[in-house]
């Protein structure tokens, strides 16, 4: 839950903010590297940083008084934005607030829990910031601060998003959502489970996937097997992990599965997961009578 906190309680917060127009100002496409040092220590200016893209990442060093980063992407559609950020491992030096409407929200306190994927709304027509504000008394000679970010639009899939996601993970897929999704998601790859692996901590489990063929990924989450590894009669093998959450109950099972799903902070979560043979069966019925949204490639 996030605690309110009005700008005029919190004193360096709130000098920052009296540099209305931003002056120091540094843009990016996707991703921020600097420094705090680049501010003189009795200096009240708030280094702000915009940013362009649906994704990138944040790398604060040194941190110093206080970061605003405004994510303003080039999104044609869809006002209701959900933004997801992910803490450096280790995220020591700086709390982490949410601006919006003149008041900041405390999203994560300085010695957190930054392994967690933290999510929010960004609606309304202003647009919301994330405020970093270092910790004097902490010792800026360790390692960097920052996080890695995504905007989601209207999508849902996301981890760590709600209840409403949390059983629609472990849902299995009817077949309209399960031709629907060889054509939308970020990877579509067919291949075996050769362990599957469970994390309380994280309350996830991570299936690793071998002899793999690669129809579609967007990122480079599954990489290629060597030679030595085996090879698909196509000639290339890849092999990758994927997260799903433990509730699924998810367990190493034998033959051959189609595996889509969502790419989230480098990571692959399990959407659809039939057996390849029920998904042939249930193409070739779909493509028969043209009710298959889009073409596969068949052997």
């Amino acid at each position: 839950m996030f605690m309110m906190v009005d700008i005029m309680s919190l004193k360096p917060v709130f000098l920052a903010l009296l540099c209305l127009y931003w002056r120091q100002c540094t843009a990016d496409l996707c991703n921020w590297s600097g420094s705090g040092l680049a501010r003189e220590t009795h200096s009240r200016t708030v280094q702000q940083v915009r940013l362009r893209c649906t994704e990138g990442s944040v790398e604060w060093v040194y941190p110093n008084q206080a970061l605003r980063v405004v994510l303003e992407p080039n999104l044609s559609s869809s006002r209701h934005t959900t933004v997801c950020i992910k803490p450096f491992r280790n995220f020591r030096g700086a709390s982490v607030y949410i601006e919006r409407g003149g008041e900041l929200d405390l999203l994560l306190a300085d010695e957190g829990r930054p392994e967690q994927v933290f999510c929010f709304r960004a609606d309304g027509p202003q647009k919301s910031a994330i405020f970093l504000q270092a910790n004097l008394e902490s010792d800026i000679s360790r390692r960097p601060v920052g996080f890695r970010y995504e905007l989601l639009g209207n999508r849902s899939t996301a981890p760590n998003l709600g209840k409403s996601v949390l059983q629609a993970a472990c849902r299995p897929c009817n077949n309209t959502e399960l031709l629907l999704a060889i054509c939308t998601s970020d990877f579509v790859v067919r291949g075996s489970i050769r362990s599957v692996s469970h994390h309380k901590e994280r309350q996830t489990s991570l299936v690793e996937i071998s002899e793999g063929r690669m129809f579609r990924q967007r990122s480079g989450v599954f990489e290629r097997e060597t030679a030595t590894a085996g090879a698909t009669r196509s000639g290339s093998s890849w092999h990758g992990h994927i997260h799903t959450l433990l509730e699924c109950h998810v367990k190493p099972g034998g033959g051959e599965f189609l595996f889509t799903g969502s790419e989230h902070f480098g990571e692959a979560w399990l959407g659809c997961a039939p057996r390849y043979k029920d998904f042939l069966s249930l193409y070739h019925k779909a493509r028969k009578a043209r009710l298959n949204p889009c073409d596969f490639p068949l052997d």
